[in-house]
C-alpha cells in the first residue's frame, strides 16, 4: 500500500536536520521557487487534496480564496488535535516535525504570506520543544528567515500553545485564542481567508493536509491524484483505537473498506468479541452498526452510509458494551467542552446529558427517545460551529441503530418513578 506521510516515519532520528536531509527534506523548496506562487496553487488544485482536520474542504480551492492584493497575510497550522480518538497529528509532529516546516514554507509561497503560527493545543508542551528545535534548525540552514534559499521570499514561522480547550480546534477559536481573546467562533461570514488573523486574509490547514503537500511538489499533482477515489484522493492517516488487538495509527488509500482497517490492520476485535458499532472520523460523527463495516473509508461513502469521514479516528466497538453507556461519554464531553457562546449549545448538551443520564439510571420513560430526538433537532445546525452538531452526532445514530439498547433501561424503570 503506498505511503506518503509513513513511509519514514520509524527511521530513527528522522526529527533531526541531518536524517530529514538525508531521505531528500526540503528539496521541494529550490523547485517550488523555480516556478510561480499561483502555479503551485493549481498543482494543489490538480492534485485533489482535501482538508485533512475534518471538513474534507479542497485545500487548493481554499487557498485561491484569499483576499487578493491584501497584505499582510498569515498561515495558521492548526495543530490542536482534540477531537477523541484522533492522534494522528502527534505522530507527525513527535517524529517528523521538518515535514510539517516544509509544508508550511510551500503553502506560504504559494500565498504570498510571510509570517505563519503552529497552534497547538496545550497538552502538546512536550511537541512544542521538539518543534521549536527543529524550527532553529530551519532557520540555522536558510530554510526559514529573510531571502529564503536567495529566492527573495521571507518567512516567519512561531509556535503557539493553547490552553486546552477543545474548541479552539475550530478555525475561527482558533483565530480568537490566537489573538489572546476568548476561545469561542466567529460569525461567518467573513471567513478567514477574507479576514482571518488580525482582521487579514488568513489560511488555516491541518497538520496532516500541510504535511501532503511537499510530496505534491517533489512527485506532481497527477502522482498524488493517481491515489485513492475518483473524488477522494490521496492517502489518509487514520487513529484506530477501541476494542481493537493493535491500536495505533495507519496509512491507507483513500477507498480502502473499513473492515480492512479493523479486521486487518488494527489485528480484530479484541477477546475476540463480535463487532457492534463503529465511529468512523471521530466522536463527532454519526456511529454505524457492525453491518456497514465494509463501507469504503472514503468521503463519498462514509456519507452516502450516512456518517463522515471527520478526522480520520475510527472508533470501535464490541458488543460487550451498552452503545447508551458509550453515547453518554461522549454527550459528557461535549458538554464540558462547549464555550457556552450559543443557546442551543450551551442548554442542549446540558439537556441531553441530563436525560439520558437519568435513563441509565432506570428513572426514564419511553417518550424520553422522542424528547432527545426533539432536542437534538433544536441543536442542530443552529449554532455558531459544529460542537452542537458533533454532540447530536452520537445520540441521533444510537437512536436509530441502537434503539433496544435504550429500551433495555425502561423495562426496570420502578412503578412511579418520577418523570
Amino acid at each position: 500500500m503506498t505511503q506518503i506521510l509513513f513511509k519514514d516515519i520509524n527511521k530513527k532520528n528522522l526529527h533531526t536536520m541531518k536524517v530529514y536531509e538525508g531521505i531528500g527534506g526540503y528539496q521541494s523548496l529550490k523547485k517550488a521557487f523555480s516556478q510561480k506562487p499561483e502555479e503551485i496553487v493549481e498543482a494543489v488544485k490538480a492534485s485533489g487534496l482535501r482538508g485533512r482536520g475534518g471538513a474534507g474542504f479542497p485545500t487548493g480551492l481554499k487557498w485561491s480564496f484569499l483576499a487578493k492584493d491584501v497584505f499582510p497575510r498569515y498561515l495558521c497550522c492548526n495543530a490542536d488535535e482534540s477531537e477523541p480518538g484522533t492522534c494522528k497529528d502527534r505522530e507527525l509532529l513527535l517524529k517528523n516535525p521538518h515535514l510539517l516546516i516544509e509544508g508550511m514554507i510551500l503553502c506560504s509561497y504559494a500565498c504570498r504570506i510571510e509570517t505563519g503560527y503552529i497552534y497547538l493545543r496545550g497538552e502538546f508542551h512536550d511537541l512544542s520543544l521538539i518543534m521549536d528545535k527543529a524550527l532553529a534548525e530551519a532557520y540555522a540552514k536558510g530554510y526559514l528567515g529573510k531571502n529564503i534559499l536567495g529566492s527573495g521570499f521571507n518567512l516567519e514561522i512561531h509556535t503557539h500553545l493553547g490552553a486546552g480547550a477543545y474548541i479552539c480546534g475550530e478555525e475561527s477559536a482558533l483565530l480568537n485564542s490566537l489573538e489572546g481573546g476568548r476561545g469561542e467562533p466567529r460569525m461567518k461570514p467573513p471567513f478567514p481567508a477574507v479576514e482571518g488573523l488580525y482582521s487579514k486574509p488568513t489560511v488555516i490547514n491541518n497538520v496532516e493536509t500541510l504535511c501532503v503537500v511537499p510530496f505534491i511538489v517533489n512527485e506532481g499533482a497527477d502522482k498524488h491524484a493517481a491515489l485513492g477515489t475518483e473524488k477522494s484522493k490521496g492517502t489518509k492517516l487514520v487513529s484506530v483505537s477501541g476494542h481493537v488487538k493493535k491500536p495505533g495509527n495507519y496509512e491507507i488509500e483513500l477507498g480502502t473498506p473499513t473492515s480492512e482497517l479493523i479486521f486487518n490492520m488494527a489485528g480484530g476485535i479484541q477477546n475476540d468479541n463480535k463487532l457492534k458499532a463503529f465511529i468512523p472520523g471521530g466522536s463527532s460523527v454519526p456511529m454505524l452498526p457492525a453491518d456497514k463495516v465494509d463501507t469504503p473509508y472514503d468521503y463519498e461513502s462514509l456519507a452516502a452510509a450516512g456518517t463522515m469521514l471527520g478526522s480520520g479516528a475510527l472508533i470501535v466497538i464490541d458488543d460487550s458494551i451498552n452503545i447508551v453507556e458509550a453515547t453518554l461519554r461522549l454527550i459528557s464531553f461535549y458538554m464540558h467542552e462547549s464555550c457556552g457562546k450559543c443557546t442551543p449549545c450551551r442548554e442542549g448538551t446540558r439537556w441531553l446529558h441530563q436525560i439520558v443520564e437519568r435513563i441509565m439510571q432506570n428513572k426514564g420513560q419511553l417518550e424520553y427517545i422522542t424528547k432527545l430526538e426533539d432536542i437534538c433537532d433544536n441543536m442542530a445546525f443552529k449554532a455558531f460551529c459544529p460542537l452542537a452538531d458533533a454532540c447530536v452526532a452520537p445520540v441521533v445514530s444510537s437512536i436509530k441503530y441502537f434503539r433496544s439498547d435504550y429500551e433495555e433501561y425502561f423495562k426496570n424503570v420502578p412503578a412511579g418513578a418520577s418523570r
